[in-house]
């Protein structure tokens, strides 16, 4: 007596819906904790503009003041472009790519306002977060002065986010 094999299944291919369920899954999770970090790196390469930027504005100001014996608040006469400003009332964007995400601004104090005619020329620089990297709530405002003192505000030490 012959019996026949039963005739073969072709093999089916694609995914069982569990299989998919996994995969997305594990992306999900995968998302979760690489978006975050993402965004912290991000966060770390504008402060990185800012703090370039502000520590440049302090070797102009510096320049400055060897030929001048004073600091000025005239973004022309510390080398940038005509028409520019980097008062607190006008402060010059830092551009990271197209967009900006700090404005550079520089407070020098006028002796002559103060009556203290004998003081020593000074100046405060700072570079404020605008647009979402006012999200940043660790390190936000970069401030240098004249002496060399560089402060943050935010919830991080200057000594983390210099």
């Amino acid at each position: 007596m012959h019996i026949p094999f039963p005739p073969r299944r072709r093999a089916q291919g694609g995914f069982t819906l569990i299989e998919l369920m996994i995969t997305v899954a594990i992306i999900g999770i995968l998302l979760r904790i690489a978006f975050p970090v993402y965004t912290n790196s991000v966060k770390k390469t504008r402060r990185v503009d800012a703090k370039t930027a502000l520590l440049d504005l302090a070797q102009r100001e510096e320049r400055y003041l060897a030929t001048a014996n004073v600091y000025s608040d005239s973004a022309p006469a510390l080398g940038y472009a005509a028409g520019t400003t980097v008062t607190t009332a006008a402060p010059m964007n830092v551009l990271t790519g197209n967009t900006a995400y700090y404005q550079l601004s520089v407070q020098v104090p006028d002796p002559a306002a103060s009556g203290a005619a004998a003081t020593s020329p000074s100046f405060s620089a700072t570079a404020k977060a605008i647009g979402s990297q006012t999200a940043d709530t660790l390190c936000a405002n970069y401030t240098i002065t004249n002496t060399g003192k560089q402060t943050v505000s935010g919830t991080g030490a200057a000594t983390d986010c210099w």
